[in-house]
């Protein structure tokens, strides 16, 4: 049998076309993620929480731009209960575009920073970019926001658009306290939910639900154990156990499924290697905001020495230079023992470092990443503690692989 063909005049076209229609045709409850950094860890634990009482179709891995997201849209089937899809950019009009395909009921924005700055003339641009995606909502819908961030948050001034809050300060409803690693590398935090109008999509408000209600009890206070690191991937999990409660699923039903969420391959993990050394390992991407979040989540660790390995940050446009050096100068005052920079863009990494105090014998540099990897394998020694991160093109997962047999001999349970 022959397969049937479609000849149009423009494919991208006919392809969002296409997924819109399927949008439509399935009617079902989505939910649409946006953000300079955390998008892809974010969606995987909405999809994951959502997925303890809901069948949930999301889109893999980062297929959240103009090709990626229709073709994701078109695999929902009558079956799916709830769609969880990130919406990536690197220009204006984009976000829109692929809020308008999705139709979104809950829009989630994780944070806004310099990220694709070659494509912006500033972070406020970035920023009305991504409110695109709260400008395409509905009358009714629901936006999640981080308090945490000035910009995300007045992205809640929206009209005619209900608004959950998360951070770590008064403003948020689900807020996060007492945030720190425990002796296995996990973060451990205290939530408080705040009282809101509690109203949800997925199933009617029946009571039982125990989150406080206008003029009822002082807030709930829960205590979480999530094993990922640092305190940027607890804000992420704050939003999702938001997003979890519009569709009817209270944070206390959720605690054993929070513990059970693990990192995906490159964004976070934490690998005890044999020899005693661990290595976070977050090398899938890298900007200035995700890399001082990552300098901070491993100065938090105990170590004997903190190595840093980091490649180029890319798409930074004209400030690159200044924005690697001011990371480096993070490296030098978070005390790290080893800067380890990987191609020419990362040598501006050593100098800020060494302009706030690093000494020369603590930066190394390595033109390419497998030379980086065989160094790395001289350097490391028990209670060493290592973070690998860089932009996608940077490849520093071959680092990684250049650990070969150390990584492989790693006990399974040390793995977060």
């Amino acid at each position: 049998m022959q397969p049937k063909l479609l000849v149009v005049a423009d494919t991208l076209g006919a392809l969002h076309r296409l997924a819109a229609a399927v949008r439509k045709r399935w009617g079902g409850p989505l939910v649409a993620i946006t953000g300079s950094t955390g998008k892809t860890t974010t969606k995987q634990m909405i999809a994951a929480l959502l997925g303890t009482r809901f069948r949930v179709l999301e889109n893999e891995g980062n297929f959240n731009n103009q090709f990626g997201l229709p073709l994701s849209l078109l695999r929902l089937q009558p079956e799916s209960e709830v769609g969880v899809f990130e919406l990536g950019m690197s220009a204006t009009g984009e976000i829109r575009q692929l809020a308008e395909l999705a139709r979104p009921d809950v829009g989630v924005v994780t944070n806004v920073s310099t990220v694709h700055l070659e494509f912006f003339p500033d972070v406020e641009a970035i920023a009305r970019a991504k409110f695109e995606l709260i400008e395409t909502l509905r009358s009714g819908a629901w936006a999640v926001l981080n308090a945490d961030d000035a910009r995300v948050a007045g992205f809640g001034r929206q009209q005619g658009v209900r608004v959950l809050y998360f951070g770590t300060g008064p403003a948020a409803h689900f807020r996060a306290e007492n945030v720190m690693p425990d002796e296995r590398g996990a973060s451990l935090f205290t939530l408080l939910c705040k009282a809101f109008q509690a109203l949800t999509l997925g199933a009617a408000w029946d009571g039982r639900i125990p989150l406080e209600l206008p003029g009822g009890p002082q807030p709930q206070e829960l205590e979480f154990r999530l094993p990922l690191l640092g305190r940027h991937n607890v804000l992420n999990a704050l939003a999702a156990l938001g997003v979890c409660y519009l569709f009817g699923i209270p944070p206390c039903c959720l605690r054993e499924a929070v513990a059970q969420l693990r990192p995906a391959a490159m964004r976070g993990e934490l690998v005890r290697l044999a020899n005693g050394a661990m290595v976070l390992n977050d090398c899938y991407n890298s900007s200035p905001a995700a890399l001082e979040a990552a300098l901070q989540t491993l100065a938090s660790l105990p170590a004997r020495r903190r190595l840093a390995v980091l490649g180029g940050m890319l798409e930074l446009g004209p400030t690159s230079g200044q924005l690697h050096a001011r990371s480096g100068e993070q490296v030098a005052q978070l005390k790290f023992d080893v800067l380890l920079t990987v191609g020419d863009p990362a040598r501006a990494f050593a100098a800020g470092a060494k302009a706030a105090g690093m000494s020369e014998q603590a930066l190394i540099h390595c033109d390419t990443a497998e030379e980086a990897g065989e160094r790395l394998r001289q350097l490391l020694q028990a209670g060493d503690v290592a973070l690998l991160k860089a932009s996608r093109a940077v490849h520093l997962e071959k680092v990684w692989e250049a650990l070969g047999e150390m990584v492989a001999a790693s006990p399974a349970a040390a793995r977060q």
